[in-house]
């Protein structure tokens, strides 16, 4: 039992690290992109080439893939975004503008790299226990999880306590009040994008530890990443952590009652639940008509 809980929060970890830019760009831009994933899939690219090019490990590539993928979401932003939102684009056109724009950042992962499936080459290590209890972990496991964790806490430090983060939070409240109260909406939303597609781009070295790098690899992980922010709470950063520690766990820990091939659907099993009995989300506001 404690096995598969700690294989869930490995899981979970990556789900929420990713989910939480998902949901802040949301949050504040009230953008359901669908082209997040492809973010994750380009960080575990950058990691991939690196590692196949120069010998570089995956642990040694992750500030190199974190940038690279801050990048790409602001280049985005500026090419495609920005002129989306001073177009007055409705919710729908952005909705179809993210899927194509997936779409075309996969193809262009299969053109480079070829649709075949890759492993980071690194040696293998064989899981150790925990501090005396039945639970046994790979470094790479262990370093998933501490990667999360601090990255989530650099987050959390950043939306709390900077100008930037409060500024972040009051447009996600208002983005028009935040404007007229001379917030720089323009210099926080590249923010937020750098702090999307940073972590978005972390998840994916961190998800390529632990299965092979191919271009769906976001992809496959939009769905539980969609699934942590409904169940945490829509536009909750800390709500997109918690759900995605929760369908994680749920995953893995249902691997002990249903073939394996089936946790996926677990997940969503949980959130279904959940929902019926608080439809806000765990962190969410409840909202009324």
């Amino acid at each position: 039992m404690l096995q598969y809980l700690a294989n869930g929060v490995v899981v979970g970890s990556i789900i929420a690290l990713t989910a939480v830019g998902l949901t802040l760009v949301y949050s504040i831009l009230r953008i359901t992109n669908f082209a997040h994933g492809d973010y994750v899939a380009i960080g575990a690219y950058t990691a991939l080439f690196l590692n196949m090019s120069y010998g570089i490990s995956p642990r040694q590539a992750l500030p190199v893939a974190i940038i690279m993928g801050a990048v790409t979401a602001v280049v985005l932003e500026l090419v495609l975004w920005r002129r989306m939102r001073r177009r007055r684009a409705g919710p729908v056109a952005l909705i179809v503008a993210s899927i194509g724009l997936a779409l075309f950042l996969r193809n262009g992962l299969v053109f480079l790299f070829s649709p075949a499936h890759r492993a980071y080459k690194v040696p293998i290590h064989r899981a150790e226990a925990i501090l005396g209890l039945p639970v046994r972990l790979t470094g790479d496991q262990k370093f998933i999880i501490i990667v999360a964790l601090l990255l989530v806490v650099l987050l959390h430090l950043m939306l709390r306590y900077t100008v930037i983060g409060k500024a972040m939070r009051a447009m996600s409240d208002n983005m028009d009040l935040a404007w007229t109260c001379g917030v720089d909406v323009d210099r926080i939303v590249l923010w937020a994008w750098v702090a999307a597609g940073g972590l978005a781009a972390a998840g994916g070295v961190l998800y390529a530890m632990t299965r092979p790098v191919y271009p769906e690899l976001g992809w496959h992980l939009l769905l539980p990443m969609f699934a942590a922010i409904i169940l945490g709470g829509i536009r909750n950063p800390y709500g997109a952590i918690l759900g995605g520690l929760l369908i994680g766990i749920a995953q893995e820990a249902s691997v002990m009652v249903v073939r394996n091939e089936y946790k996926m659907a677990v997940g969503f099993v949980v959130l279904i639940l959940t929902l019926f009995l608080r439809p806000q989300g765990l962190l969410g506001e409840e909202t009324y008509r």
